[in-house]
């Protein structure tokens, strides 16, 4: 049975601001990378139709053993759709030959506007049976904690 993953966080930045952390590459390398992990892309092409590949690398790999690696999570991710200010929109694979991480998971990153910020939403469709949900919660919730400090004062 195929599981969503949700996460969402308000932050004190315009919608627009955020949806710049969100697609610059600058700005993902240092936030997006979740605690425990650094992150560095080997391609980048935020459009519409355009794609990167980014490897994540495990700081200490005997807590968390890679996907792709003993210490890294490589994936290919393709552009689905980018709305400014509103959603980036992503089809993700992981490089790995464990058939449990095999498949395509949608991630879909949306802003909603609010008096005091952007809340931003997290929903991941797909998710490969091979990543635990309590893992990738915790993933989602300190990316989510990185983006936060990164754009706010």
């Amino acid at each position: 049975m195929p599981r969503t993953d949700r996460a969402s966080l308000l932050i004190h930045a315009d919608a627009h601001l955020v949806f710049d952390a969100l697609t610059s590459q600058e700005a993902l390398a240092q936030w997006l990378p979740p605690k425990g992990m650094r992150g560095r892309f080997e391609r980048f092409d935020m459009r519409t139709g355009g794609s990167y590949r980014l490897v994540l690398t495990y700081e200490n790999a005997s807590d968390s053993p890679g996907k792709t690696s003993a210490d890294s999570d490589v994936t290919e991710v393709r552009i689905a759709q980018l709305v400014p200010g509103e959603r980036v929109a992503q089809e993700v694979d992981f490089e790995s030959d464990g058939v449990v991480f095999q498949g395509t998971m949608q991630m879909d990153w949306s802003l909603r506007s609010e008096h005091q910020g952007t809340i931003v939403e997290f929903e991941a469709r797909n998710v490969p049976e091979g990543i635990r949900a309590r893992d990738h919660a915790e993933g989602l919730t300190s990316s989510l904690a990185n983006l936060a400090a990164y754009l706010e004062p």
